[in-house]
């Protein structure tokens, strides 16, 4: 089986891994409401999606 012949160096073992790191999940505001939504999703708040009422949201 081939072993490397060299420890590689936490600088290239770094460099390997810089593309790795999570990312935040991206968020919108509802332009109806201006809540905080993700999106391509229905607003929990209001109901709308794209100046639309799509759904009824229930109070409580």
């Amino acid at each position: 089986m081939p072993v490397p012949k060299k420890k590689t160096s936490r600088s290239k073992r770094g460099m390997r891994r810089s593309h790795d790191a999570l990312s935040h999940p991206a968020f919108s505001d509802c332009p109806n409401c201006g809540a905080t939504k993700a999106p391509h999703m229905v607003c929990p708040e209001c109901g709308h999606y794209k100046d639309v009422q799509v759904m009824e949201v229930e109070e409580g």
